[in-house]
């Protein structure tokens, strides 16, 4: 079976208005899985770090600069066609505006609109960890 190693993004932010922990969600625009809800990232490339990862992934698909904090869980999925290993890395935003390059949609996901969406299978498996934060 085929193996992919991939890195999320989990970007947290306090919103402004509300006060409330919020996590950054989008929708993806092609492939297999498209117009299912996940947390930005990719696949690691030879090499590389699940930290490094991430900064690349979202700088490519978000044009965001983002600093890893820690990292929040693994996930580990059998697709039919492949076994996904997930580093899922906590991480704030430097600097950036998170402009859609690759996906259909984007939300900020709060404690109560969390299950609102349709996440992808893997990424359902590190929401439990995720509402801790929020």
């Amino acid at each position: 079976m085929k193996q992919v190693t991939v890195s999320g993004a989990i970007i947290l932010r306090t919103n402004p208005l509300t006060q409330q922990n919020e996590i950054f969600s989008t929708q993806r625009g092609y492939g297999d899985y498209k117009d299912g809800w996940e947390i930005p990232g990719g696949k690691l490339e030879p090499g590389e770090t699940p930290e490094q990862c991430i900064v690349r992934e979202i700088q490519e698909e978000l044009q965001t600069t983002v600093q890893p904090v820690r990292e929040l869980g693994i996930v580990d999925y059998d697709d039919p066609t492949f076994h996904l290993t997930m580093h899922c890395i906590l991480c704030t935003i430097v600097s950036g505006e998170l402009k859609l390059l690759e996906h259909e949609a984007a939300r900020w996901l709060n404690k109560e609109t969390l299950n609102s969406v349709e996440w992808l299978p893997a990424d359902k498996l590190i929401l439990p960890e995720i509402e801790k934060l929020l």
